[in-house]
């Protein structure tokens, strides 16, 4: 019987703005070791990890003095190139993923395509408040953009309904990592890649 090969990857990216070191094995058990200097990105990526079932390691330096804008934008670029790359070549994939996540008063929705076609569809309807907590929430957009373009994947994110701007981003990162994880399973009635094209890199 064939060793089934490992879907991991590790990528550094250092700037003068942010140094990020980013690892993660798509068929890992939910282990997570997040310190990225922007205290509610480390709950948003732990959640991510865990209910991904990744094992993931997320280390992030930047200039949060300033704010937090490039550390969050950085770690989304970083994060989606990590994931393209332990993809590899999506042979066996399902590549289609979708999940629906409540959290208390809200309900997200996320739908991903591992197409090589980047898209974010962000359709947020309730409105977030500017800060949580220290985290300005308009980074959300900016993280899963750059985390769609990155990872080459097609991202829907549909928020019909919610009051609590936590809630809110916490059901999107929960159901972006469950979308994923479904996205990248393994079809054993899959043969090559999942597209009539033959190709998805």
């Amino acid at each position: 019987m064939s060793e089934t090969k490992r879907r991991y990857a590790k990528i550094d990216r250092n700037t003068n703005e942010t140094k990020i070191s980013i690892e993660l094995d798509l068929d890992g058990e939910g282990k997570a070791e997040i310190n990225t200097g922007v205290p509610f990105m480390d709950h948003m990526l732990d959640l991510f990890v865990k209910h991904g079932l990744f094992d993931g390691k997320i280390i992030a330096n930047g200039d949060t003095y300033i704010d937090d804008h490039h550390t969050t934008e950085d770690i989304g670029i970083v994060l989606g190139q990590v994931i393209r790359e332990a993809l590899g070549d999506k042979k066996g994939i399902k590549r289609y993923g979708n999940a629906f996540v409540p959290m208390d008063d809200a309900l997200a929705q996320v739908v991903v395509d591992c197409s090589n076609r980047p898209h974010l569809e962000y359709r947020v309807t309730p409105e977030l408040t500017q800060k949580v907590g220290t985290f300005d929430t308009e980074l959300l957009h900016e993280f899963l953009w750059k985390f769609a373009l990155e990872a080459r994947m097609n991202v829907h994110v549909i928020v019909p309904y919610g009051h609590n701007t936590h809630h809110i981003i916490e059901a999107i990162f929960k159901a972006l990592a469950r979308a994923i994880d479904d996205a990248v399973q393994i079809d054993p009635r899959v043969k090559g890649v999942p597209s009539t094209k033959g190709l998805l890199t």
